[in-house]
Order: structure tokens, then sequence, then C-alpha cells
């Protein structure tokens, strides 16, 4: 597993990327919610009432930041977060 500590104006975001037997699983995680490749499922965030949103196609947490999001669960949206914006922005509104 690599963990990596991103520095935001706001705060620090820990970024995770977790070597699984075919794939990698990615992701980063703020205050009040996490970004997150496709490899999990939105509906498991909003049914937990969790700030999720998913970036795919990504190997690396560099990816993910830089990605753009596709899905956004309930509680991210009422945070602010959209489709289309980076995982960045989206962390930004997290935290």
């Amino acid at each position: 597993m690599i963990e990596k500590k991103i520095n935001f104006k706001n705060g620090v975001v820990t970024g995770y990327e977790i070597e699984l037997p075919k794939t990698k699983l990615i992701l980063a995680r703020a205050d009040k919610g996490f970004v997150m490749c496709g490899f999990l499922n939105i509906l498991a965030a909003d049914k937990f009432g969790e700030a999720a949103c998913v970036v795919k196609g990504v190997s690396t947490i560099e990816d993910l930041l830089s990605g753009k999001i596709v899905e956004v669960s309930k509680s991210a949206e009422d945070l602010g977060v959209k489709t289309e914006m980076t995982g960045m922005a989206a962390l930004e509104k997290f935290m």
C-alpha cells in the first residue's frame, strides 16, 4: 500500500493506492468526504450517507486528483461537488 499526504491551502488530504491481485484500489480522503476510483461503489456511499465521488480510469493518486468526476453521492452534491469537476476540486469541497 502507498500512502501519500497531499497539501492543500486549507489542510492535508491522504491518498491511498492499494495493490490488489489484478488491479489497484485508489482513493483520497479529506475530513468531510473522499474521491474514489471506479472500483468502489457510489451506491454504497449513498447508503451510508458518505460524501464521495468517482473518477474512473485511474492508476495513481495523481490520476485521481486530475481526473474528472463521473459519479457523485447525494452528500457530496450537498457540499457542492458536481460531475466534470476534477478530483482535486472535489477534495477542496470536502475539507
